[in-house]
């Protein structure tokens, strides 16, 4: 009877061990999206096909979390080179009218940004953030006349291989950042 128990105990380590799914996804439909990089590239979302990938929405002129948010964005792609995981990410512009490519590019120089692997994108219409931030990461995205900020979620987002969002996560503060290391890595191992 205790030896039934001792291999019924490793046999569900060993399960647990062997899971490399992730739980609890979301798998919310990105839609394909397009835009100009902070080179002044055209990119698509259809671009990152078949990979897994990071986004968060900002803007430049931001007074407020868009700093936070890159430099976090920042540590976290850090982390995941210490781990040997190189995954791309987007910076979907929430303010297209303002944030042209130089801008963009002297926004991310500023934070220390690695271009080999995150682009910036810009050059879409207001209407058109609005509508893919809701529909492909059921993020608010709102920018009233007269005004130069916008209202945007501060979520950063784990994007898998098929396209789909698997996860979200406080990207401004208390942002966690071990767990979406860990997240990222599962997510490229399955």
């Amino acid at each position: 009877m205790l030896l039934l128990g001792g291999l019924l105990s490793l046999a569900l380590i060993l399960a647990a061990c062997g899971s490399s799914e992730l739980e609890d996804t979301l798998d919310w439909e990105t839609q394909s999206f397009e835009g100009t990089t902070q080179n002044g590239e055209s990119f698509s979302t259809d671009e990152l096909e078949g990979e897994v990938w990071l986004a968060d929405f900002i803007f430049t002129n931001c007074n407020t979390v868009c700093p936070p948010m890159t430099r976090n964005m920042v540590k976290v792609k850090e982390m995941l080179k210490e781990e040997g995981i190189d995954v791309h990410s987007v910076s979907f512009s929430v303010d297209p009218t303002v944030d042209t490519p130089d801008k963009l590019k002297e926004f991310g120089s500023k934070y220390g940004v690695d271009e080999s692997n995150w682009t910036f994108l810009t050059e879409y219409t207001q209407e058109e953030i609005q509508d893919f931030a809701r529909e492909s990461f059921k993020a608010s995205v709102l920018k009233t006349e007269g005004n130069d900020q916008v209202t945007h979620g501060t979520s950063f987002y784990l994007v898998g291989e098929d396209g789909k969002v698997l996860k979200k996560y406080k990207g401004d503060t208390d942002v966690p950042f071990e767990q979406i290391v860990e997240d990222t890595k599962t997510a490229v191992d399955s």
